[in-house]
């Protein structure tokens, strides 16, 4: 799968994995990296619902993003990067077409 960054300052710190572990520590910089390689080997988002991490589709004001987990409350977040996003018949989101995702920020929003 593509992936793309919201800012160059993201795409900066996840692309290198000494900045992965500056920013956001040595135990969690490895789970970003290991979820990040997880989503450029996936042929679409559908396969990301049988890799560790629990890849989910957000909701309320987060709607139309997904996140996988990381380290305690913390969730890589990205969005599909497509225009527009496939859909399916029913109206909710085909993760078997999502081939593209641009990737937000790490949070707890917990």
């Amino acid at each position: 799968m593509e992936i793309v960054f919201v800012s160059t300052k993201v795409a900066k710190v996840m692309n290198d994995d000494a900045k992965l572990s500056q920013t956001y520590g040595a135990e969690r910089g490895g789970h970003i990296r290991k979820r990040l390689d997880d989503l450029a080997a996936a042929a679409s988002l559908e396969d990301m619902k049988s890799l560790p991490g629990r890849c989910e589709e957000l909701t309320s004001n987060r709607k139309g993003q997904f996140s996988v987990r990381l380290t305690g409350n913390y969730r890589l977040i990205f969005e599909p990067n497509h225009d527009p996003v496939p859909v399916q018949v029913s109206g909710g989101l085909d993760w078997s077409q999502i081939t593209s995702v641009k990737v937000i920020e790490v949070v707890d929003y917990h």
